[in-house]
Formats: C-alpha cells, structure tokens, sequence
C-alpha cells in the first residue's frame, strides 16, 4: 500500500512545504465525485514514486486556511510542489499518465540497474 499522508491547516508546513522531497498534494471533499476518481491515480503515483515524492491529501472542507492560501477553487486540485519553487496546478480528473507528462515526473525515479552485457564467444576446440 502507498504511503499518502494527510495535511492539515496545522501540519501542511510541515509536510509539503518545508519539506526536501517534491511533494504532489490532491485537495479534494468528501462529496466530490470526481475526488474520488483521483484517488487510485494518487495511490498509483504514490507507489510508483514511492520514497523520491511524496504524495498528499488534503481535505478541503475540514482546512479552508488551506484553501484560501493557495486559491482553490474547484476540487479536485492536484498541485506540485517542488523545493523552493512555486507550486504548479491542474484542475480535475488527471490519469497518473497526463500527471507524469506534465511535471516530467519521470526524472524522480531511479533508473532501471541494467546488467553487463555478455559476449557470445566461439567455444575453443
């Protein structure tokens, strides 16, 4: 299971933006539909990037501080947030595919190990 954690008015600081990894942060509701259409994608980005981006959920009903600091208005917001930089945004229903393309997720994975290569010789007679 992926490790998504859960921020809060009091604890987003901490998590997300004093924090060294890029962090992908899904603002979403209870009773939002599409929310809960994102959330096998977070799970999936979550694994798949799991300990070079973290991933986060923040429940914008139960944290309007939150809301109101970085000006969401419509959920499902799905933003990225990168050390010392500015947050960048989409809005809606994104598959782990289009999240990818679009912040060039794939240079925070580990390049695959690749084995040396062997040489086919003629065996001596």
């Amino acid at each position: 299971m992926a490790d998504i954690k859960v921020a809060t008015d009091a604890n987003f600081e901490e998590l997300v933006l004093h924090n060294d990894k890029p962090t992908v942060v899904d603002f979403w509701a209870t009773w939002c539909g599409p929310c809960r259409m994102v959330a096998p994608e977070m799970e999936k980005l979550a694994e798949k990037y799991a300990g070079a981006i973290n991933v986060v959920k923040v429940d914008v009903d139960a944290n309007p501080h939150l809301s109101q600091m970085f000006n969401i208005m419509s959920i499902p917001t799905i933003a990225f947030f990168r050390p010392g930089q500015q947050p960048t945004g989409v809005v809606g229903f994104r598959p782990l595919e289009q999240l990818e393309t679009q912040w060039q997720l794939a240079q925070y994975t580990k390049p695959a190990e690749t084995t040396p290569a062997t040489t086919d010789t003629p065996a001596a007679s």
